[in-house]
């Protein structure tokens, strides 16, 4: 399968159709196709038969695969499984119940009616755009050691409630911010988990608390993954006090 949402993709999927050399299969989030499988809306199509045009899933009932990127990677994974011979409804029942992965885009908990989202995973950027689209309003945790700015973030600044920022990007990043979304340096994760649930629960409404830093660890923890950890214990600590 080739994904077709980049003009990149599309041309290879073209070239290799044209030249008949093997079965393609086209995967989009972005658009309908005729055939292949793409996600759109957040339901799943499958084009690949003679049938038609199947819908397969409704992938926004899927905590773990938020987002029109998820929605791609749902599509590429259930193309493959499908061209194994693994059948519709079982490649279907595997995407729903799929669990995540740790430090990306994984749901922690919900506590008092905030649900928190451990994207330590997003040590750039771009990573980081994929988890801040994926939801239309989110208290923001980002920072660390940065390795680019922020403001090619910007068109995404509206959704953000209110930003907590640690470790050396942040006053950075508060420059940033100044005048497009509020925000306040924390310093720490602890600190910054802390404040965005207190923000986040006393707005009476389901709140979403994003840890998608957009940096590097390495100022405050040895990799990644120990800053997942150290996200995840944060949460579970504010349990007591809910």
């Amino acid at each position: 399968m080739i994904g077709v949402d980049d003009a990149w993709g599309q041309q290879v999927c073209t070239e290799i159709t044209a030249a008949n050399r093997r079965t393609i299969w086209p995967i989009s989030a972005r658009k309908a196709l005729s055939r292949g499988v793409y996600g759109l809306e957040g339901r799943l199509y499958d084009a690949t038969c003679e049938r038609g045009v199947a819908e397969i899933a409704d992938l926004t009932l899927a905590r773990s695969l938020p987002g029109r990127h998820n929605w791609q990677n749902a599509a590429a994974a259930f193309a493959a499984v499908r061209a194994l011979g693994v059948s519709v409804e079982d490649a279907a029942r595997g995407l729903m119940s799929f669990p995540g992965l740790a430090h990306r885009m994984e749901t922690i908990g919900t506590l008092g009616g905030v649900r928190f989202i451990n994207d330590s995973k997003a040590t750039n950027i771009d990573a980081a755009r994929q988890a801040m689209a994926s939801y239309p309003r989110f208290y923001w945790i980002a920072g660390g050691r940065p390795k680019s700015g922020i403001g090619c973030l910007s068109d995404l600044f509206p959704a953000i409630a209110k930003a907590y920022l640690i470790g050396e990007a942040a006053p950075q990043f508060a420059r940033a911010l100044e005048g497009h979304a509020p925000a306040e340096i924390a310093g720490t994760l602890e600190a910054a988990v802390a404040a965005a649930y207190a923000d986040a629960a006393a707005s009476g409404e389901e709140a979403v608390v994003l840890f998608s830093p957009a940096c590097a660890s390495f100022d405050q923890y040895a990799d990644f993954e120990a800053r997942g950890e150290a996200f995840r214990a944060a949460v579970h600590a504010l349990a007591p006090a809910a």
